[in-house]
């Protein structure tokens, strides 16, 4: 149960604040005196360092510059059911829903026109993503194949 604190535990001072601009200073100058006495292969690994961070922050960079223009698209996973346009499969979507009364998870299922230049065949598993409109009913794109379809 909740137990209150005694008023000789209770105390008024707000608890101790750390500055960041402190304790980065304190971080560098124990960092300095480290880099000075160490060999030149300390100089390297800590390039090296440098280097990853680099490139770590200009891939996190160039990939929210590409979500900020197109966004977070819809990706799904589903069955080919149909191959028999050109170009164009139906990917059949499974989900379990819970029903309302019943309290059973139902499958619902739904069919998307996907855009296909991989070529896969009925009864391929393969992952859609949301696109611009390319037809009347085809607002989908095949990126992948999943899984073949066994023969």
């Amino acid at each position: 149960m909740f137990r209150r604190k005694k008023k000789e535990e209770q105390t008024d001072a707000p608890p101790p604040a750390v500055e960041k601009s402190d304790s980065s200073a304190a971080e560098e100058k124990a960092m300095a005196p480290a880099a000075e006495a160490s060999a030149p292969e300390a100089a390297e690994t800590s390039r090296a360092a440098e280097t990853a961070e680099a490139s770590r922050a200009s891939e996190q960079a160039l990939d929210s510059a590409a979500r900020g223009r197109r966004g977070n698209r819809v990706q799904k996973v589903g069955t080919v059911s149909s191959d028999k346009m050109q170009k164009t499969v139906v990917v059949r979507v499974d989900r379990l829903v819970l029903h309302p009364k019943y309290r059973r998870y139902v499958r619902r299922t739904s069919k998307f026109m996907a855009h296909d230049d991989l070529g896969a065949t009925t009864g391929d598993r393969v992952r859609i993503v949301e696109t611009r409109p390319l037809s009347t009913r085809k607002r989908w794109r095949v990126v992948e194949i999943v899984q073949k379809a066994a023969k």
